[in-house]
């Protein structure tokens, strides 16, 4: 079972880049894609629903803006579209279209783009706060016995060797000690698995998935690992092979693909 996680940075942007023709090749079981920023009205057929996959989406209430999909070969039991449903209390994280499940028999596999901080103070205090919230939905679906892969843009690199230059970004959002004891906290007691690095668990080879736009950050690979494939530990088991394709660019991310046993 092959499982590609890709911020898009934008569905119609990457279309134009040829993420539709590459996805063609790649056969993947299933596509986990963030950043759709579109509404329903914006999408064409090809991007609703691309030969082969049935698709699905968790768009943002605000135009132009975050929303998450999935692709899948196979048709899910269920779909499940935010946290909440009519959960008052997480509101203000479904408005922003940032989850999306299906559900596959006994297996599991969510779309999920946590938010960025980095814009100010109060976007870091919602993110702080989508984060405890989170945490909670993290632990009951470790608890519920199903096997989950939780594919996104986490928008956080958890050690130094994840990213370029961790020297000048202890303080930045994104790498702030608090960001990533909540990563250690959910790999060392939680129990969730962090695929990639299960794989690699020693490397070095500046296994990045985004680069920002500004400066030569792409040129001169001055990266972060901010996009993971996070799974119960029973299929984190099954997987065999991870990589970064960054052969081409259709958005600021790269996409992070995953191969597991049936």
């Amino acid at each position: 079972m092959k499982i590609i996680s890709l911020n898009l940075n934008g569905i119609r942007s990457a279309t134009n880049k040829g993420v539709f023709a590459w996805l063609k090749k790649q056969s993947a079981d299933i596509v986990c894609m963030q950043e759709i920023k579109a509404q329903q009205a914006d999408m064409t057929t090809e991007m609703l629903n691309p030969e082969g996959y049935y698709g699905y989406f968790h768009f943002a209430e605000k135009k132009g803006y975050s929303g998450v999909g999935i692709y899948s070969k196979i048709k899910p039991d269920q779909v499940i579209e935010g946290l909440g449903g009519s959960n008052k209390e997480v509101a203000d994280i479904d408005s922003e279209g940032r989850y999306l499940e299906c559900q596959f028999g006994n297996l599991s596999v969510i779309s999920l783009y946590l938010p960025s901080g980095s814009s100010g103070e109060e976007r870091q205090a919602f993110k702080f706060s989508v984060m405890t919230r989170f945490m909670l939905h993290l632990q009951a679906l470790i608890a519920s016995g199903r096997e989950v892969v939780i594919c996104g843009d986490w928008n956080i690199a958890h050690k130094e060797v994840d990213l370029k230059n961790y020297k000048g970004n202890k303080k930045n959002s994104g790498f702030l000690p608090e960001e990533r004891a909540w990563l250690s906290t959910l790999f060392d007691q939680v129990g969730w698995v962090d695929v990639y690095r299960k794989l690699h668990p020693n490397t070095t080879d500046e296994c990045y998935t985004w680069w920002s736009n500004r400066g030569q950050a792409w040129a001169k690979n001055v990266g972060w690992r901010i996009d993971y494939q996070i799974a119960t530990p029973a299929i984190a088991a099954k997987a065999v092979s991870a990589s970064i394709y960054k052969d081409e660019r259709f958005s600021d991310h790269a996409p992070l693909v995953i191969d597991y046993l049936s």
